[in-house]
């Protein structure tokens, strides 16, 4: 097994990614590796009514205060203790490939759900990580 140095790890903060952060905490332990946590914050804003954009600037940051919150409220609850934490505003693939190599990271850890039906012919963002990261990616099954 390759010695990891550095390991993002994507979380989307639903009630799973405790067994994602649990798999890339216990990988970091093994191979003595930093961990940077991701979340993306892919806020889709209505076309405004007026002329300020105001109000969609604070549900933005609203919602990224809230996302910096829950991240920092799970790595104090599973012992993510020293790792980065980060929350990014975007399309969630391209700013979790964007992080990943400005972080130089090694590994990807990211929760797959199975899917059924047409859901298998939607492109699932860990599937356009899987084909473009520039590292290795580890899909962990969510139960």
């Amino acid at each position: 097994m390759a010695r990891y140095q550095k390991l993002l790890v994507l979380l989307d903060l639903s009630d799973d990614s405790d067994q994602v952060v649990i798999a890339g905490r216990d990988l970091a332990a093994y191979s003595n590796a930093s961990i940077v946590a991701l979340h993306v914050v892919e806020f889709v804003p209505v076309e405004p009514m007026g002329e300020s954009l105001m109000p969609t600037v604070q549900i933005e940051d609203e919602l990224i205060q809230r996302s910096q919150d829950r991240l920092t409220q799970l790595a104090a609850r599973l012992g993510l203790t020293g790792a980065t934490l980060r929350v990014e505003a975007g399309n969630t693939k391209a700013e979790i490939l964007r992080v990943a190599e400005e972080e130089h990271a090694d590994l990807i850890v990211v929760g797959s759900r199975e899917r059924h039906g047409l859901a298998i012919l939607v492109n699932f963002t860990e599937d356009t990580v899987l084909h473009a990261a520039h590292c290795d990616v580890l899909a962990v099954r969510i139960r």
